[in-house]
Formats: C-alpha cells, sequence, structure tokens
C-alpha cells in the first residue's frame, strides 16, 4: 500500500518547555524561541520513523547516494554545518519536498522524477535546507500554527466528524506538513540560491523547476502539486529567483556554473514513476495487493488513497469512509477487544464469522467523542472487520454519522465481505511504469520525438511537463529526453 497524495498535518505531540530568546542562524537576530536544539533534534528523530512509513522508503542506491552527497556538501556550507543531515526519498508519486526540524530532509520519487537536471534539485535542496537553518518549522511550533488535521479528516470533505477515531485508527501516526508564511518561503528561496550557488550550481534552472510546477498545477485544477500547496507559490517567484540568481552569480564572479543535464537524466533511467500498482491498485472498482495476495471491491465512484499504513476510501461527499489497515492482536477476536479499549468504543453488537473461508470477527460500535472541554459528543458509528488471512491480520472499518449508518451499511458490508485470497496472476503480475531515458535520433520537435518513440497522443503534455519542456520545442539530434515505459 502506498500513499496518494492525502496531505496528513502534524498534530502535537511534544510539550516543549520556555527557552527564552535565542539568535537565529541565518539572520543574527534575536529571537523567542519556545524549543531548544536538543529538543528540535529529537523532534526530527522521532518523526523520521513514522515519516518513512506513511510514505515508505524508494530504494535506490545510486540516487541515495548522489542526494547524501550533495546534500551533506551542501548543509556543510549552510549556516548550521553542525547539523546531522538525513536525506530519504519516499516512495510516492506525489511532486514533494519536505523538511522536519533537526535536519531530515525529503524528496519523493515524485520530484525527483520531474527534475531534468541536477542544478534543479541543487535548487530545491537548498530551499529544504533553508528551512531548517532558519529554523521555520521550529518557529511555526513556538506560534503554535499547527494544522490539526486527522487523517481521515485530511482524506474526507466534513471529516472532522472522524478525527478522533482517526487519531486511534492511524496509530499515532503523526507527520509534519506545516505551511509556511510566504516570508518563510522567500527567505527559504534566498536561501536555496545562495547555498546551490555556492556548491557551484546554476542557480538559474531552480526557477525554471518552478515553471514545471506551475504547469502541472495548471493541468490538474484545483488538485495541484503538493509542493505548491505546502509552498505558497507568489506570481513573480520566477522573476526574483532569477535575479537572486543572478546577483550571486555576479558576486562570485564564477561562469562555470553546472548544470548538468544529461549526468541526471541517466541517473533516473529506470525510476518509477505514478502509481506503483505492485503496492497496491484499483481496477475497475477492486482494490487488488499482488505482493500480499488479496482484493476486496471498493464502492462505486469513491475516492481510494493508499498509503504503506492504510487504505483509505472515501464516499465523495465526506459522509462515510472505510478503512483498511494491518490488525493488532494474536485473533480476530482479540484485536476487536484490544481495540475497544483503545479507541472508548461502545460495542452495539460483535460475532464471530468467516469471510470466504477466512475467520473474521465483526463488530458494530459507535465511538464516546469529547470536545475539548471534556463532554461527551456523538461520534461516528463504525462497522468493523478483523479478519485473519495467513500470518496477517486485517482489520476494515466503515465510518459514518450515527443518522447515516443504515444507508451505508450496505456498501460498508459489501466491501468487507468481499475481501479474498488474490490468485489470478494477471492481477498479481503487474509492472509499474518506469522513466526511460532515450536518445532523439534527429532533429525534430518532442511532439514528432514522442510519436517516434511510440507514446501515446494523450500523454504528450504529461511528457512534455514531464521533460520541463513544450510539444514544440526543438530538439537535436542526440538529446536526451525522458518517456514511460513498463519494464
Amino acid at each position: 500500500m502506498k500513499y496518494f497524495g492525502i496531505k496528513i498535518a502534524l498534530i502535537a505531540a511534544v510539550i516543549m518547555t520556555f527557552n527564552g530568546c535565542s539568535r537565529n542562524p541565518v539572520t543574527g537576530k534575536k529571537e523567542v524561541m519556545l524549543m531548544s536544539k536538543a529538543q528540535e533534534l529529537a523532534l526530527g528523530k522521532q518523526y523520521d520513523p513514522q515519516i518513512s512509513a506513511a510514505y515508505g522508503v524508494y530504494k535506490d542506491a545510486k540516487l541515495q547516494a548522489f542526494i547524501n552527497d550533495k546534500g551533506k556538501q551542501m548543509g556543510r556550507i549552510s549556516h548550521r554545518p553542525d547539523l546531522n543531515y538525513q536525506f530519504k526519498i519516499m516512495d510516492s508519486p506525489v511532486v514533494n519536498a519536505f523538511a522536519v526540524p533537526g535536519g531530515y530532509i525529503y524528496f519523493t520519487r515524485g520530484i525527483m522524477a520531474h527534475f531534468n537536471n541536477e542544478a534543479e534539485f541543487a535548487g530545491v535542496l537548498g530551499h529544504e535546507i533553508g528551512h531548517v537553518t532558519a529554523r521555520h518549522s521550529a518557529q511555526q511550533q513556538t506560534k503554535a500554527t499547527f494544522a490539526q488535521i486527522g487523517l481521515v479528516a485530511g482524506l474526507v470533505a466534513g471529516g472532522e466528524k472522524f478525527a478522533q477515531f482517526a487519531g486511534t485508527a492511524q496509530q499515532g501516526l503523526q507527520m509534519l506538513f506545516l505551511k509556511f508564511g510566504r516570508d518563510d518561503e522567500s527567505q527559504s528561496d534566498k536561501l536555496g540560491v545562495e547555498y546551490s550557488t555556492r556548491i557551484g550550481y546554476d542557480a538559474k534552472e531552480m526557477a525554471g523547476f518552478f515553471s514545471t510546477l506551475d504547469r502541472l498545477s495548471a493541468k490538474s485544477g484545483h488538485d495541484i502539486p503538493t509542493f505548491l500547496s505546502t509552498h505558497p507559490h507568489p506570481h513573480d517567484r520566477f522573476t526574483k529567483v532569477g535575479e537572486m540568481a543572478s546577483s550571486w552569480q555576479q558576486k562570485t564572479g564564477k561562469t562555470d556554473y553546472k548544470i548538468n543535464r544529461n549526468q541526471y537524466l541517466r541517473m533516473i533511467d529506470g525510476l518509477v514513476y505514478g502509481e506503483d500498482p505492485r503496492q497496491g491498485y484499483v481496477d475497475n472498482n477492486v482494490f487488488y495487493h499482488p505482493g500480499l495476495k488479496f482484493q476486496f471491491p471498493t464502492p462505486t465512484n469513491w475516492k481510494v488513497a493508499n498509503s504503506p499504513a492504510q487504505v483509505q476510501i472515501a464516499e465523495p461527499n465526506g459522509k462515510a469512509a472505510i478503512l483498511f489497515q494491518l490488525g493488532q492482536g494474536t485473533s480476530p477476536r482479540a484485536a476487536a477487544q484490544e481495540l475497544v479499549q483503545q479507541a472508548q468504543l461502545k460495542v452495539i453488537e460483535q460475532s464471530d464469522k468467516k469471510v470466504n473461508g477466512l475467520n473474521a470477527y465483526v463488530m458494530v460500535s459507535d465511538q464516546v467523542a469529547q470536545d475539548q472541554q471534556g463532554q461527551q459528543q456523538q461520534g461516528p458509528r463504525i462497522l468493523s472487520y478483523f479478519i485473519q488471512y495467513g500470518n496477517n491480520l486485517y482489520v476494515m472499518h466503515g465510518l459514518s454519522a450515527q443518522q447515516d449508518f443504515d444507508r451505508y451499511f450496505s456498501l460498508f458490508q459489501n466491501t468487507m465481505e468481499g475481501f479474498n485470497k488474490l490468485t489470478d496472476p494477471s492481477k498479481i503480475n503487474v509492472k509499474p511504469e518506469r522513466i526511460s531515458i532515450k536518445t532523439v535520433p534527429k532533429n525534430c520537435t518532442l511532439k514528432q520525438a514522442l510519436a517516434d518513440f511510440k507514446m501515446a497522443p494523450t500523454r504528450y503534455e504529461e511528457l512534455a511537463i514531464l521533460n520541463g519542456m513544450k510539444q514544440t520545442d526543438r530538439l537535436t539530434t542526440g538529446t536526451l529526453i525522458k518517456v514511460v515505459e513498463k519494464k
């Protein structure tokens, strides 16, 4: 299971003590800061395994060595060279990069696929390191500007009805995706230009990558790339970054700044692109997991979000949701009893059951919800199936407001009763799409080259954006471009 691009926000879990004024490493100015350096490091260390579990870590030794090398090099010349910076590639198709206090920097394989040279990567790397060196995340915590959104609330419109239950269902999953203000973003852009220039890259390419993100945003309509959603994008950002890059290059007096287009493209040859069906996929309203060899139906037109921790299925109007995840306990009955205690559920009915020959336990319950004053409120009603399959115990929860539960009960039940073994080889032996680097054999337009490489016309614009080009751009013989193939 893997992440589908759903933004998960941090629910604060650390009580911080007041440490008075400290001096900002970048500006040198004194500022009120409630988080010490030690607490900042501890917070990053706490959330790193949770972020890795939520996305999954993408395994590519060559690419990992590259980001480690460039990241450590940039960390040494940054305003906080004493930090032990850590870098990871997340196994997600979402176009995103983000940082956690203490020097933890993350790139998704989705954003790595959309870079077209090392200089673009270096600019974004510097931007994210800039958030750490300027202590933007720590400042956000000091100002208590957390987006207090639960896992389900982030998925379902009106999902606040289910947020408290989600806090239990996700078993402590917490992630840090803070929306920085314009001043913080501008400062990180400035630092990204400075840091990438100081390690020898042409920071003008950073501005060019913002153009790629802008095109992704326009193409997808309201579902803008996550990098833009968490990084406000002023209209004049491209121009400002370009001007700052020119200024830094004049300051250094150098002219031989690196771009390294071909080197980068060859390095990402074979990178998984888009959804990876091996980790779970939906086909004709059925969710298949080839690795774990199970399947179950999904309600028609409901949204499906797949992550390593959980599959989330949401009714379009946000009035109901189905959650699927691994359970805890030695048996279906034990798992149900444990959840009742953890989630403070009021059991309405429960019984043993067989689901397609598998041992299961079924329970209908209400969550006992409380408001901020400790007063009890009506929580969601939940249909839960605990199913033993092989060495794993799976749990499916169908949630809705109590007054809507009868309306959604049959949909919940059909999905859960449909859980079954997956044996169809055609559904198991699926392959993901991957980036494939091709050499253009003649002078032509990008559109003509894509046609020559047998790409579907419906994907020309997608592939043009992926290459950071327009379909009408002229290519010369020997130019490297990206296409997408199953291999």
